[in-house]
């Protein structure tokens, strides 16, 4: 076989990343908290791009132009020119206003000459220094320091329009928890030493208002006794928020009490026997407090009004509201309207005008490249996010057609739907879809769901019909431990019995997980919680009536 070189064409096909590409599938998968930050530092970087509320809303070659509602202020205009133009020394005559006066000219103030200062001081008939006691930057300054600000910036002290006052700079700052106690162990020590300490200990408080439980290398680290040690620690439990740098739950709700003076012999013992409230060990509680189960009640009570995590009333952590990218609303035919959230869309637009005055100035071929480039990447964004609102749009409208059980009738009709069926639906591929579904929020009647809520899991049909949702099973299992009576208390077993009835085919162990994963306890600490809430519930009235009775007996 013999080697040879040679010349050949050949055609084929494929699917380049280039950035613009890149870039759009990396605008499906963001949030619309990400897209606006994403959208902000594209507005920075490329002078090409300006926001469609600026003003001028130039269009996109190849786009219409959004829509807008001009309005003109010439009625306004002409009625303020007409009065500029009227100022004359007739109009004044007419008003009476000149009637035994004549009214120099403009120009003749300007160019009168005041003469020597002894005529303006017999002009006067008083010395110049009455009359301009201050020179004129000085009585303006003076002036300007008395008045009061007539503006919402001259507040603000940094902003350069009403539009862009800012309440917020007015607002104090959070106080955390760390700062709190350090104001008060200023107060407290004037030792620099146990000053020291007490700072240390403060800067290990966890966000809850606890310390380590171990901190017997703390003396070690600060050169300091195990003795002074404990001292600090005996202060700072003294400060507010009460129950704040204990060591453990028993510690810190024996502190609160302390606080409150109800820290007596039963109740101490209650506090450290806290994992046999948590089991509602009633029994092994009464005979150890030895109270009877009225003061036990009473004595549970004040536990739990207690704050077991003190820190938190200082957290800095902040609740981002979510905003829904989709609404979905009742439409008058019986159907749905799917609507996209306009709040949500960053709208820009390309500047055309200002690219074609440029190209007429730039000489330099680096300069022409560059803003050729801007021009390219605004294009491609502004086509980036359309495409993006009009895949949302498709996928939301394709759920809400799977899933119209559940907007109908509620969560025991969601259907099983996977990604496939949607892609398949609307012509896309499964990774699309799960970019789209990912950090997007659904409004609906039934409340806010996030986009990959409504892709569950399918368990069969114990006689073979259609199979069901797994969030539907999860919704029946809890709707059936919560009509459960406290004297007949349902096994996993008996749930997974209950749901084959409903024809629904399901292992125990998928309902122990479903169970687990919903935050339900087991059936024998639900047994003991009932119980224990019947057995309250039942001695309330007995308490309070013996009470009664003590109040009303005679002296």
């Amino acid at each position: 076989m013999a080697l040879t070189q040679r010349l050949e064409f050949r055609q084929s096909q494929s699917l380049v990343m280039t950035p613009q590409l890149m870039q759009a599938i990396k605008l499906l998968q963001l949030s619309n908290l990400d897209l606006s930050t994403f959208v902000e530092d594209e507005l920075e970087r490329n002078p090409l791009l300006e926001r469609a509320s600026d003003g001028s809303e130039p269009a996109i070659a190849g786009e219409a132009g959004p829509e807008r509602a001009e309005f003109t202020d010439h009625a306004r205009d002409d009625s303020f020119s007409g009065q500029e133009g009227s100022g004359d020394s007739s109009d004044f005559s007419d008003r009476g206003i000149s009637d035994g006066f004549d009214a120099p000219a403009p120009d003749e103030w300007m160019n009168r000459e005041l003469g020597s200062r002894a005529e303006i001081e017999q002009t006067l008939d008083t010395g110049l220094e009455n009359v301009f006691s201050e020179e004129p930057s000085e009585a303006a300054a003076r002036n300007a320091q008395d008045s009061a600000p007539t503006s919402y910036t001259e507040w603000g002290g940094g902003a350069s329009s009403d539009d862009s006052y800012n309440l917020e700079a007015f607002v104090a700052a959070e106080v955390t928890l760390g700062s709190h106690l350090a104001e008060q162990l200023a107060v407290a020590f004037t030792s620099p030493q146990l000053r020291m300490i007490g700072q240390y200990l403060i800067d290990l408080v966890d966000e809850a208002g606890y310390l380590p439980p171990d901190l017997g290398d703390v003396g070690e680290r600060l050169g300091a006794s195990a003795a002074d040690v404990e001292t600090v620690i005996g202060v700072l439990q003294k400060f507010d928020p009460p129950g704040v740098c204990a060591r453990s739950l028993s510690e810190c709700l024996a502190i609160q009490l302390r606080e409150q003076d109800r820290y007596d012999p039963a109740m101490q013992a209650l506090v450290e026997h806290l994992d046999l409230l948590a089991k509602r060990d009633i029994a092994s509680l009464r005979k150890i407090c030895g109270v009877d189960d009225a003061d036990l009640a009473d004595m549970i009570g004040e536990i739990r009004r207690l704050d077991p995590k003190p820190g938190l009333k200082y957290s800095s952590a902040r609740t981002q509201t979510v905003v829904p990218d989709v609404y979905v609303r009742p439409g008058p035919d019986g159907g749905w309207h799917v609507e996209l959230n306009s709040d949500t869309l960053p709208r820009v637009l390309v500047n055309q005008v200002y690219y074609s005055e440029l190209s007429k100035t730039i000489r330099k071929d680096g300069d022409k490249s560059y803003f050729t480039d801007c021009l390219q990447n605004a294009t491609w964004l502004v086509r980036a996010l359309d495409q993006r609102a009009r895949t949302i749009l498709k996928v939301a409208t394709e759920i809400v057609r799977q899933q119209d059980g559940f907007f109908t009738q509620g969560v025991a009709h969601l259907r099983p739907l996977n990604l496939k069926a949607v892609a398949d639906a609307i012509q896309m591929h499964e990774s699309t879809v799960s970019r789209v579904t990912a950090n997007k929020y659904m409004a609906t009647n039934r409340g806010s769901f996030e986009l990959k809520y409504f892709f569950t899991a399918s368990i069969a049909s114990a006689d073979g019909g259609e199979a069901h949702s797994a969030e539907a099973v999860r919704h029946h299992i809890k709707q059936l431990i919560d009509n459960e009576s406290p004297s007949v208390i349902l096994s996993d077993d008996t749930i997974v019995e209950r749901l084959r009835e409903a024809g629904i085919d399901i292992a125990r162990r998928t309902v122990a997980k479903y169970r687990e994963a919903m935050r339900i306890p087991s059936s024998v600490q639900r047994r003991r919680d009932k119980q224990s809430m019947l057995g309250n519930a039942l001695t309330a009235p007995a308490s309070s009536s013996s009470d009664r009775s003590r109040d009303t007996a005679p002296a």
